[in-house]
């Protein structure tokens, strides 16, 4: 916590210097933050009650402090940075601003001058005036400030004479919610900043005793914050935040309150639900406490007839209402789950048996409750309804099944169509971990490469225009991840050699081979300096300079020095019109 005594400046010199900012702050953040500091982008600073208070002018006005904690010196800033605890960009400029600040106080003290204002001043100076006349002062300021008079509003309306205003609350909330026709990325920050404020205002409710009130205007807000969510650009998630501490704030007010169960229940139903926003999302579960045995009976009575609504679907069957029906499915398994009914649970999943994943859950199911019989019936019955391209992870349980069964001819020929239907490193891998487990890996090896050539074979043979009118490549690049894998760098540069392979791949043959054979690393990395020069970025050149520094650690010992200086000059000519590129080289003095 903040301190709360007054502590002099000398107390923070003891923790506020330039070395304590470059600590605490990461380099580009040092940098950035005294490039605001010299565009004077720091307000005014007021150091008060041991806090250092400073505006600084970002994409939005900041709110930076400084404090001292424990004898070191502590930070906030309301930036999306400062908010996730780093000391930011603003907290350097307001470090650097009261370091000046504090080194032209001392220039001054040299001369005869009166002391400046401090904000000690100015509470000596409201001390002295009548009450009329700071109400009249704060009241000009509420008019002006948005925030400053919602906050106000909100505080007369839960200590008026005609008791708690819950309608005035409500508007608080309606303004912060609707600001407009939509809320870009960059206002986001504030948006949600403003909302939250409105929100703390309705949880102190809680201390005062207006639970009942309390659950009234979550749900309130619930409900304009769902409708405002398809015009904010959330990419960052504030707005999520605000759901779930909204419902964690309803919840704390019904344990509280103990509403009516069964309008509780109904309400909650609904919205759960209807909800396109996951807004109380397993409340059978969550509020089981709350509603008891009668709102329970009540929610379960629902949610039983929505479900009849929902028809069977069988492999291959679609469902256009999919939302919905995933909504009632889960309400049911959450019942279904808190009564202990296993084979309730499953009923309910086998409704939809469109997917082979939809075996695979029933299959796990019986499996964790340890009815092995019946999980692997269910894994069977999902592979044979789904024989080609099929869930890999059905076929990796059932195979396990098999093995745990001695039944490992069975197991391998599943992971083998795996394997076949999606010819791959990851594949190859995992044929490998079941072959290893019987002790046939030489021969599912052999059958495997030999499998891997002849798609390759095929591949670079079919027509190459897929659905979009695009060419995919067709190369070797799975033959040479495979053999990389095992170490084999021969056959991997073998099969490049033969068939191509990806950039990613040529670069790992040649760090691979450079040592033996630099020889054939050489041209590799000639290629990859071009393809990093066409990016055309600061970054990409800097990556070139440095292979360039490798190529030449490689011609040297070879006796390519001169062959290096034309090759350079030949890069040169190449791309003198990359002034960025040319500063590099020149620095590397080639």
């Amino acid at each position: 916590m903040k301190g709360s005594c007054s502590v002099s400046s000398s107390f923070f010199e003891a923790v506020l210097d330039h070395y304590t900012l470059r600590r605490m702050a990461d380099v580009r953040s040092f940098a950035r933050g005294e490039d605001y500091f010299a565009r004077k982008r720091v307000g005014s600073i007021v150091e008060y009650e041991g806090t250092i208070t400073a505006k600084v002018q970002g994409t939005w006005p900041y709110q930076v402090e400084l404090w001292v904690e424990k004898g070191k010196l502590a930070y906030s800033c309301t930036c999306p940075v400062g908010e996730d605890g780093a000391f930011c960009k603003h907290c350097v400029a307001v470090g650097l601003a009261w370091l000046e600040q504090r080194e032209g106080g001392e220039r001054r003290r040299e001369k005869p001058a009166r002391p400046a204002v401090t904000m000690d001043d100015v509470r000596e100076y409201l001390v002295r005036q009548n009450k009329e006349a700071l109400v009249e002062m704060l009241m000009k300021q509420a008019v002006d400030d948005d925030g400053l008079r919602q906050h106000l509003l909100m505080k007369a309306a839960k200590k008026g004479a005609r008791g708690l205003d819950i309608a005035t609350y409500q508007q608080a909330i309606d303004e912060a919610v609707h600001a407009g026709e939509f809320v870009d990325y960059r206002s986001a920050y504030h948006y949600a900043r403003g909302i939250d404020d409105v929100i703390d205002a309705v949880q102190e409710l809680l201390k005062d005793g207006h639970e009942a009130e309390v659950i009234e205007l979550t749900e309130h807000a619930l409900e304009a914050v769902e409708e405002a969510l398809g015009r904010v650009d959330d990419s960052d998630g504030y707005m999520g935040g605000i759901l779930n501490r909204l419902q964690e704030l309803h919840y704390t007010a019904c344990k509280k309150a103990k509403p009516d169960p069964e309008a509780l229940a109904r309400r909650l139903f609904e919205w759960e639900l209807r909800s396109d926003w996951e807004t109380f999302y397993g409340a059978a579960e969550t509020y089981a406490d709350v509603l008891g045995q009668k709102g329970l009976a009540v929610y379960q009575k629902l949610a039983e007839a929505e479900w009849a609504k929902v028809p069977a679907l069988g492999p291959g069957h679609g469902d256009p209402g999919r939302w919905e029906r995933y909504r009632i499915t889960h309400i049911m398994e959450t019942l279904a789950w808190q009564a202990g009914d296993v084979e309730a649970v499953v009923a309910i999943k086998k409704q939809d048996l469109s997917s082979a994943y939809a075996y695979l859950e029933i299959a796990e199911i019986y499996r964790k409750k340890l009815k092995h019989d019946l999980a692997l019936e269910w894994a069977e019955r999902g592979v044979n309804a789904f024989p080609e391209r099929t869930d890999s992870r059905l076929r990796e349980f059932l195979a396990e099944e098999y093995h745990r069964r001695k039944r490992h001819d069975e197991a391998m020929a599943l992971i083998w169509a795996q394997f076949r239907e999606s010819p791959s490193l990851e594949q190859y891998r995992n044929l490998k971990a079941h072959a290893d487990r019987v002790g046939q890996w030489d021969s599912w090896r052999e059958k495997a490469l030999k499998h891997l050539g002849e798609t390759c074979a095929k591949a670079k043979h079919a027509p190459r225009k897929d659905q979009w009118g695009w060419h995919p490549k067709v190369d070797h690049s799975e033959l040479v991840r495979v053999f990389l894998w095992e170490k084999d760098v021969d056959e991997a540069w073998r099969e490049a050699l033969e068939g191509g392979c990806s950039n990613k791949l040529w670069m790992e043959l040649a760090a691979e081979r450079e040592t033996e054979h630099p020889e054939d690393a050489l041209p590799i990395y000639q290629r990859q300096v071009g393809l990093m020069l066409d990016q055309k970025n600061y970054g990409a050149y800097r990556e070139a300079v440095g292979l360039l520094r490798r190529i030449r650690g490689l011609m040297v010992p070879l006796g390519k020095e001169a062959e290096f200086v034309r090759y350079v000059e030949s890069v040169r000519a190449a791309h003198k019109r990359k002034r960025n590129f040319m500063k590099l080289l020149d620095r590397a003095k080639w």
